[in-house]
Order: C-alpha cells, then structure tokens, then sequence
C-alpha cells in the first residue's frame, strides 16, 4: 500500500513539476506569514483579485496557439498593438464610460484581424521556429508603432504632446474616459480595504466561457487535433496552415481585448515600447498553471494567473517588510523567467 502511494505521489510530482510546487508554496507561505509581518490581508488579496482581473485575459490568448501548435505566443505585442489602436481610435473621438470601452474593444478587432493573419502566414513560413520569429515579430511591431505614434494624425489634448501639438504622450490617462470601469462595475466592498472587481471577473469570467465554447467547436478541435497529432489531421483532411493562422488571430484578437483590461484597471495607456515585455508574464502564467509548450486549458489560465499574480502582489509587501529591501522585481524576473527555461526543456516532440 505505502509502495503505490509513494509512486502515485512521485507521478503526480513528475506531472505537475517541482518548481510549479516550489512556487505553490512559497506563495501558500507568503500569505501565512502576512499578518504576522503586519502586511494587510484584506488589502493583499484585493490586490490580488484586482490583477487577476487585469491580467487574465491576456492568458487566455495563449490557449488558442499553443493548442494549435505554434507554440508559446511570444508575439502577442502584435494583438497588444491592435488593442493599442483600438484605444486611442476611442479616444480620438472622446468616447466614455462603458461605450468607450466596448467601443475601444470593437475598434481593435479589426486590427487584431489584418495583423494576426499577417502574423500567422509568417509563421506558417518558419515551422518548428515559431517560438524565436515570434519574438522578433513582437520587437518589431512596438519598435514599428514607436514611430506611428509620433506621425499618426491624433488631435485629442489629452493624448498628444501639449508644447507640439503632434505626437502621442508616452502615457496617456484615462480618466474621464474608462479608468477602472470594469472594475467598478457592481464593485462589492466589504470593510476599509476589502472590494471584489466584480466586472473585471466577469469580462474574464465571459472570455474564458467563449474560448471554452470555441475550443470544443469543430474548429477549436480540429486546432487541438493539428497541435496534437499533425499527421493525423492532415490524414484526417483538416487544412494545418488554415488552422494554424485560425489560432493566431483568435489569440491576436484575445490579446488585444486583453491590454484593453489591463488599461482599465491600471488607469493608464502605455505606448511606444511599453508593450515589448508584455508577453513574459502572461507566458510565464499559463506555464506557472501546468500548461505545456503544445498543450494548455482554461484552468491552467486560472490558476496560473492566480498564482503569478499573488507572487507579484505579496512578495513586495511580505519579503520587503522582512529583509528591508525591494526584491520584488528580482523575484518577477527569476520565476517568470525560469518557468519558461523549465517550459522550454520540457517541449515534447509533435508530429508533422
């Protein structure tokens, strides 16, 4: 009896992988020791909920590509721009509120289209390098729109450099436009420092629904079936290429859709090379979840971005009050990092 359940346990260890357990932990450990290093519980896990609901979407858009057999989507700075022009459109023609917003998501799907096909025939060119020419794909389209934000013709104050008239700002605030509105939307407060996001768990809550339905539709699994098995599929008569650039643009669209939440909750548009990291974590996320390189699932999404966002949200304010010092960003990079490197090592081999 001892026997088998000490190799179940070494099985589901083997499975689920030391560092994902490591990490477990140590986050399990952060919020016990909380109250005891006088960081506020309440607020901690507010703050954790809150980036939840900012973050989790752009997760999400890596489902579709690893599912595909694309593999990790290192280029989502292509749907991140998409979304990018979508909010500044919404913007330029001082929309507000909810319409703002859902319009900003409206203007970007277009964008998102016409880039993530681009995107997704330059990598039907370069199969079994995806993962690299994504990379670079994303460098160049910030380092490209670095240069498109100062001569596209934007007029909105709020947006362009007031001593010139010309050019987007950097950063561009959102109030008076769409600053935490899904955030606020039926926000449930309970004391001084609690508040549940409840419109942001929702929008991610309805997102994550729509990939789940997508996924089992005919077309999300002839997806799963070319990123399972490529040989079958195409025996199979399903078109790998087609399905291939299906997965880009669903994970374009979700990765613009994406940055549109982030913004909300964050208060602020990033422009210029803002967006060129923007892809390690939620890669680092879905990873952190149990996902592989050719496979993942909602829940790898949910807990991944959960326990991604707890380490960001509780090591500055647990190991800081500790050790005296901000490691915090040390400890993003290691473990973002580091989960893709034990990601990469652990790629299984997909027939063609």
């Amino acid at each position: 009896m001892s026997t088998d359940i000490n190799t179940k346990i070494r099985e589901f260890i083997t499975d689920f992988g030391w560092p994902r357990l490591i990490i477990f932990f140590f986050v399990a450990a952060l919020f016990i020791a909380a109250p005891f290093v006088g960081v506020n519980a309440d607020s901690s896990i507010k703050d954790v909920l809150v980036r939840f609901g900012q973050n989790g979407v752009m997760v999400l858009a890596m489902v579709p590509m690893m599912q595909s057999g694309t593999g990790l989507n290192f280029g989502l700075p292509v749907g991140i721009v998409a979304g990018l022009l979508g909010s500044t459109l919404a913007m330029q023609l001082q929309l507000t509120g909810g319409i703002g917003f859902f319009s900003a998501v409206v203007f970007s799907i277009p964008f998102a289209l016409v880039l993530g096909y681009l995107y997704g025939l330059l990598l039907n060119k370069v199969k079994g390098e995806e993962m690299t020419i994504a990379m670079y794909v994303g460098f160049s389209i910030v380092t490209f729109m670095a240069i498109m934000w100062l001569i596209l013709p934007y007029t909105n104050p709020t947006m362009v450099w007031g001593y010139t008239g010309k050019g987007l700002r950097t950063t561009i605030t959102l109030d008076g436009y769409w600053s935490r509105v899904l955030n606020n939307f039926l926000v449930v407060k309970i004391g001084p420092y609690f508040e549940f996001p409840t419109g942001a768990i929702l929008f991610f809550a309805v997102a994550a629904f729509i990939m789940w339905l997508f996924m089992r539709s005919r077309i999300g699994t002839a997806l799963t079936a070319v990123g399972s098995n490529a040989g079958f599929a195409r025996a199979s008569g399903v078109s790998i290429d087609r399905c291939r650039i299906i997965g880009v643009v669903i994970s374009s669209i979700y990765g613009a859709v994406g940055i549109l939440t982030y913004q909300q909750g964050f208060g602020f548009i990033q422009l210029y090379t803002a967006p060129l990291y923007m892809a390690f974590p939620a890669v680092a996320a879905i990873l952190l979840g149990g996902a592989s390189v050719n496979k993942a699932s909602i829940l790898n999404v949910i807990v991944g971005t959960f326990l991604f966002q707890s380490i960001l949200t509780m090591t500055p304010s647990v190991i800081n009050n500790v050790l005296r010092t901000d490691m915090s960003e040390v400890i993003r990079i290691l473990i973002s990092n580091g989960m893709i490197i034990y990601a990469l090592t652990r790629k299984t081999k997909v027939a063609k």
